[in-house]
């Protein structure tokens, strides 16, 4: 009953920010707080990017053919290959929830709260109980661009929800678990090979000295590999997804020909070419305190000897530096669960719970604009139901 009474909290503090985001948009609210509301109802919330095109995937699974066909998009058919395909698979299986723009925003708000349930679970090992939920109900509205991302068409949740998962068990031993839970992670996003890397990274460290004078053969038993194998499953899934693009579209290498979705660029910081296509501001200060959050998360991490909550929000951070995108929050939002273990006496402290208490009005009214304008314009929604 205890357990029972607890997911049902969970599931509260994961429903109820996405509902009031919602609620303008279901009213068609002209506008709110003199913030002007697009009048398409709950279409504003299924047409935010990259929505509409997980919707093509679901209703094609990459078949060259059937994009084609039925939906308009000036995009080549390998940009598809972008998206990876466990979130369309989702989708697609939960489409008789109301067809499949209701069946995304079922499939995004579940993972969310799958998400928060696991959060809860990792952030409960550093907490008290009531510290934890405390800092589930922050997590489920902060950042903001989490709270944007978990409320419209987003594979975000899922991986977030997948990548926490996965590292909680690893830290209990489990690597079975750890490892079906990276495969999920990996099948969503390609940035799941960064979960694989965190774990060798890990494992293989301490080790280095006795791989390093021990012979091959050694190695089997040094790494512990009969029971650390399952975490293998990652980049396995990896080829797997690659396999399947090469049956489906011809092509094994899809996703690095998907146009100019890659956004990894050297030199680190390239971000501030304020001439790249997905950049085309030079409003960027706010980038500067996103990398200085995450090198700081780092550090205390790594002071509060947290292994491998280190090891990936280390490896997850040095990409970020190479990630040339306005949306550079979006990109960091799966470091941020471990980013508050790390600063989790600050977020505990009464003066946070104080400035969360100001600062739920500006999250609430950006997610509104911010939704209200990351549409993609669709004429013709038949070929999405």
């Amino acid at each position: 009953m205890k357990k029972i009474k607890d997911l049902g909290l969970i599931v509260l503090i994961g429903l109820l920010p996405t509902l009031l985001i919602w609620l303008p948009f279901f009213v068609r609210l002209k506008s709110f707080w003199g913030i002007p509301l697009p009048q398409n109802g709950m279409a504003t919330i299924v047409s935010n990017y990259d929505g509409p095109l997980f919707l093509v995937v679901a209703k094609t699974f990459y078949n060259p053919d059937l994009i084609g066909a039925s939906f308009q998009f000036p995009l080549p058919t390998e940009y598809y290959a972008a998206h990876f395909p466990l979130f369309p698979l989702l989708i697609k299986i939960f489409s008789f929830v109301g067809g499949y723009p209701y069946s995304m925003l079922f499939v995004t708000l579940a993972s969310s709260i799958l998400a928060l349930y696991f959060f809860n679970k990792l952030i409960s090992q550093y907490l008290s109980k009531k510290n934890a939920y405390l800092l589930t109900f922050f997590f489920a509205v902060f950042p903001a661009r989490w709270l944007v991302v978990r409320s419209v068409g987003s594979a975000e949740p899922l991986f977030i929800a997948s990548t926490i998962a996965s590292i909680y068990y690893f830290q209990k031993n489990k690597y079975l678990q750890a490892g079906l839970w990276g495969m999920i992670a990996q099948l969503t996003k390609s940035t799941g090979i960064i979960l694989f890397a965190a774990y060798l990274a890990y494992l293989i460290f301490p080790q280095l000295k006795k791989i390093a004078t021990s012979h091959f053969s050694k190695w089997y038993e040094i790494l512990n590999l009969k029971k650390t194998l399952p975490i293998y499953l990652i980049p396995l899934s990896l080829i797997a997804v690659f396999a399947f693009y090469g049956f489906r579209m011809n092509d094994f290498l899809a996703y690095f020909h998907a146009g100019d979705n890659i956004h990894l660029f050297f030199p680190p910081f390239s971000i501030f070419n304020y001439s790249a296509s997905w950049v085309g501001t030079f409003w960027l200060e706010e980038i500067i305190f996103i990398y200085l959050f995450g090198i700081l998360g780092f550090i205390r991490l790594i002071k509060q000897k947290a292994g491998i909550l280190a090891w990936y929000v280390g490896i997850f951070f040095v990409s970020t530096l190479f990630v040339s995108h306005r949306d550079l929050m979006r990109y960091s939002l799966p470091i941020v669960p471990f980013l508050y273990v790390a600063f989790s006496e600050v977020l505990t402290s009464r003066e946070f719970k104080i400035a969360a208490a100001v600062i739920a009005v500006p999250i609430y009214l950006f997610s509104l604009a911010y939704i209200s304008q990351n549409v993609m314009p669709i004429s013709n929604w038949a070929p999405f139901l």
